[in-house]
């Protein structure tokens, strides 16, 4: 004997709500996508589902989400869907509840809100050629295989590199004036790459640099993110002064190799967390030596520069800045970029990942703050 219709069709509704939207991953039921559906007589389950956009590139992905959730309902024979798009109402909509106030609220930066509890890492250099993005991509997957929810900006406009270090080589999409990132390894990520025709280049003096970073910042839906980072151009430039007037709260990562001279531009580059009153959290030394196959090390880029760098900034800024770790030279890591694999995920035993891996752990301790919190006190009476 069947099962009455309305708990058949209880139990499709139910498992709708396990389907999440590749892109913002909240259900679609919750996000209005669903417009009906109906099981007939023969058990075929008929679904009608609003894309956001009509080239959603993950159409085939909703497809067989919806059709192994909903096929997987007792009584349920088929499962066909058909695809519609949102209206332009639909879509304001949608906008409005992710950014749970009206779509024509003026985009904020979420990160910069007194609640957030969002950590933001903005990782800089002082000269380029120091795998700053390398190390960026590698700390991003390292943190979101811990499980949590990790976002990347690549702030670096000129030589924009994380999306294919990351492998994350899809292209984002617009709802209204929202912006939804790609992923890729459990990382959302956005870049001004994925916005330019092939590998053309980005000529734009400093108000279109902030005026790109406010809008990575603001009109992209990143969601409830546990650490953002951010990929700072080399030096002290534009971007890292824009940084710091649209997220004060951020905290500096200094990348350096070994070599004094690399470590002596370094310093200037944590130094500015003087002029912008930022904390710097830590140095990162990459390229600290190479293993040979006898277990000996070559320093092919001297040594100490991380340390250096590390009492430098203690000094100069009067509080402690910890070199966080030293990463090996390791030809695996620039393979593993190259093929959009970082380090960390694709050979996770070798040194250079175990290294990689230590730091994260050490930025994924969240440091907790009474600034904006209600501390509940009351003025004692006289």
């Amino acid at each position: 004997m069947s099962a009455p219709a309305s708990t058949v069709e209880d139990a499709i509704q139910a498992a709708l709500a396990t389907v999440n939207d590749p892109e913002i991953r909240r259900p679609i039921t919750e996000l209005d996508m669903v417009r009906s559906a109906v099981i007939g007589p023969d058990g075929v389950v008929r679904v009608e589902l609003l894309l956001t956009v009509a080239g959603c590139p993950l159409r085939d992905k909703l497809r067989a989400d919806i059709t192994a959730a909903v096929g997987a309902v007792p009584g349920v024979t088929g499962v066909e869907i058909e695809f519609g798009v949102m209206s332009p109402e639909q879509r304001q909509s949608l906008q409005a509840k992710l950014r749970g106030g009206t779509a024509a609220a003026e985009p904020v930066i979420p990160f910069a809100q007194p609640g957030s509890r969002t950590r933001v890492y903005a990782v800089a250099s002082g000269k380029g050629g120091v795998g700053k993005s390398s190390v960026t991509v590698n700390l991003a997957a390292a943190l979101a295989a811990r499980g949590l929810s990790v976002g990347v900006v690549d702030a670096d406009i000129y030589g924009h590199s994380v999306p294919r270090m990351l492998g994350a080589d899809g292209r984002p999409t617009r709802v209204e004036d929202m912006i939804m990132p790609p992923q890729a390894h459990g990382v959302k990520v956005i870049s001004i790459g994925m916005f330019t025709a092939g590998n053309a280049a980005v000529v734009w003096r400093g108000p279109m640099l902030h005026r790109a970073l406010q809008q990575f910042l603001a009109d992209v839906y990143w969601g409830e993110l546990d650490v953002l980072l951010l990929d700072l151009p080399p030096g002290t430039g534009d971007v890292a002064i824009s940084l710091s007037q649209l997220l004060p709260n951020s905290e500096i990562l200094v990348v350096t190799t070994p070599q004094a001279a690399a470590a002596e531009v370094a310093e200037r580059a944590g130094a500015i967390a003087l002029q912008t009153h930022q904390r710097v959290v830590g140095v990162i030394e990459n390229m600290s030596w190479l293993e040979l196959p006898d277990g000996s090390r070559m320093e092919i880029f001297g040594s100490g520069g991380g340390q250096s760098v590390a009492e430098s900034l203690t000094r100069t800024i009067g509080a402690q800045v910890p070199l966080l770790g030293q990463i090996p030279l390791d030809t695996r890591v620039r393979e593993a970029g190259d093929a959009g694999n970082p380090i960390v995920l694709a050979d996770p035993e070798s040194p250079a990942a175990a290294a990689l891996r230590t730091v994260a752990d050490r930025l994924a301790i969240r440091r907790e703050s009474l600034l904006g919190k209600p501390l509940g006190l009351k003025p004692a009476g006289r």
